[in-house]
């Protein structure tokens, strides 16, 4: 799993420079069709573990392991005379969305693999699914990638710190299914950190910036949201339906706070520069 995340992190790092310039198109169809490539690869393994004596499982894993090390090449060739020197536009949502989406399909096949891969494996494919997206291969993948992320990126004081909070909910979140009473124990006491914080914070703050009260927003419904799926398992331990719903909850969170990490790093390099523009118009031309 740690060589997952190594690979998973340096493709990143190599799609989101630190400098916050705009990378080629060609770089981010390659660096996309690799996550991707990994993802067919781990799908395939799947089918190992669940047909363990099938030799069709087996040819699957071949042609999506020669899928995985061909695909993205040819397709970076082919964009190499297709979009030529072409940059990443990152106004919008388009491309923070692909990359989140990209990044926790990946994480969430791999977190279904290994817990299906368990002793105890499921035997239906909503339990597969919910024990997956429950388990520490799935939470903590993801955990160390935002915090690869945020340690990354430039982004600012406030909102790395909420991002930070629902990392650490993440690395709560498989307790919160195997033993409910901890998980919710531990979530209380993050959630009255977190928001205590966020009150001495802006408390100090005047006025308060709009982006700055979007954030604490933003956090607050995801909180909120996570705590009453909690209800649900505290309310039936064991529910396969309960535990999708919250492991469910948890990819969407999580994809969410990638996409707006990305964005909002990268939106602050336009802004950045609007700001030279405004102050020195001759450095417009």
């Amino acid at each position: 799993m740690s060589y997952m995340i190594a690979v998973t992190v340096f493709v990143l790092a190599m799609l989101l420079p630190r400098d916050r310039s705009a990378v080629a198109l060609t770089t981010m169809t390659i660096g996309v069709s690799v996550l991707a490539g990994g993802s067919v690869l781990l799908l395939a393994l799947l089918w190992v573990y669940i047909d363990p004596n099938g030799t069709t499982a087996w040819t699957w894993v071949l042609v999506a392991f020669n899928f995985m090390m061909m695909f993205p090449l040819g397709l970076w060739f082919v964009s190499l005379i297709a979009l030529e020197d072409r940059k990443v536009n990152w106004h919008g949502w388009l491309w923070p969305a692909t990359l989140a989406l990209v990044l926790v399909g990946s994480e969430m096949l791999m977190g279904v693999l290994f817990a299906v891969g368990g002793g105890n494996a499921p035997t239906t494919f909503a339990a597969a699914l919910s024990l997956g997206l429950t388990s520490v291969w799935f939470d903590w993948s993801m955990a160390a990638v935002m915090v690869a992320l945020l340690v990354w990126l430039p982004v600012g004081g406030l909102v790395r710190g909420s991002l930070a909070a629902l990392t650490a909910a993440a690395i709560l979140a498989p307790w919160i299914v195997a033993t409910p009473l901890v998980g919710a124990v531990g979530m209380a006491v993050l959630m009255s950190a977190i928001f205590l914080q966020l009150y001495r914070y802006l408390h100090r703050r005047n006025p308060v910036r709009s982006t700055e009260l979007k954030v604490v927003l933003g956090l607050a419904a995801a909180f909120a949201t996570m705590v009453t799926v909690q209800v649900a398992i505290v309310a039936a331990p064991g529910s396969y339906g309960a535990a999708l719903a919250f492991g469910a909850t948890m990819a969407a969170v999580m994809g969410a706070e990638v996409a707006f990490v990305v964005r909002e790093s990268r939106d602050s390099y336009y802004t950045d520069i609007k700001r030279v523009q405004v102050a020195s118009p001759a450095g417009a031309l």
